[in-house]
């Protein structure tokens, strides 16, 4: 008989749940965390991406740059801890 066919009880990562989140949070950061039932997780990384991505936009000298890389910095960690977590899930 086929291990494939089998189930493993869930120990083995689930690639489809980790690809869903993590598309989530390609479209906006922290969708990925909703998905994922971590809700406030999912807030702050949703709240501080556009927090950020705001002042970023405004071009507040100095700031605006710091900023971009904290907005940019904060999608590529949503991206990534949605995946990672959707997979353990």
């Amino acid at each position: 008989m086929s291990k494939a066919l089998t189930t493993t009880g869930g120990s083995e990562p689930n690639n489809v749940r980790g690809v869903i989140a993590g598309v989530g949070s390609v479209i906006l950061p922290g969708v990925g965390q909703l998905i994922n039932g971590e809700t406030n997780k999912g807030i702050g990384v949703g709240v501080t991406y556009l927090g950020a991505g705001a002042i970023a936009a405004i071009g507040i000298p100095l700031i605006a740059p710091v900023a971009g890389a904290v907005a940019c910095l904060t999608w590529i960690y949503g991206v990534a801890d949605g995946f990672l977590q959707g997979r353990k899930k």
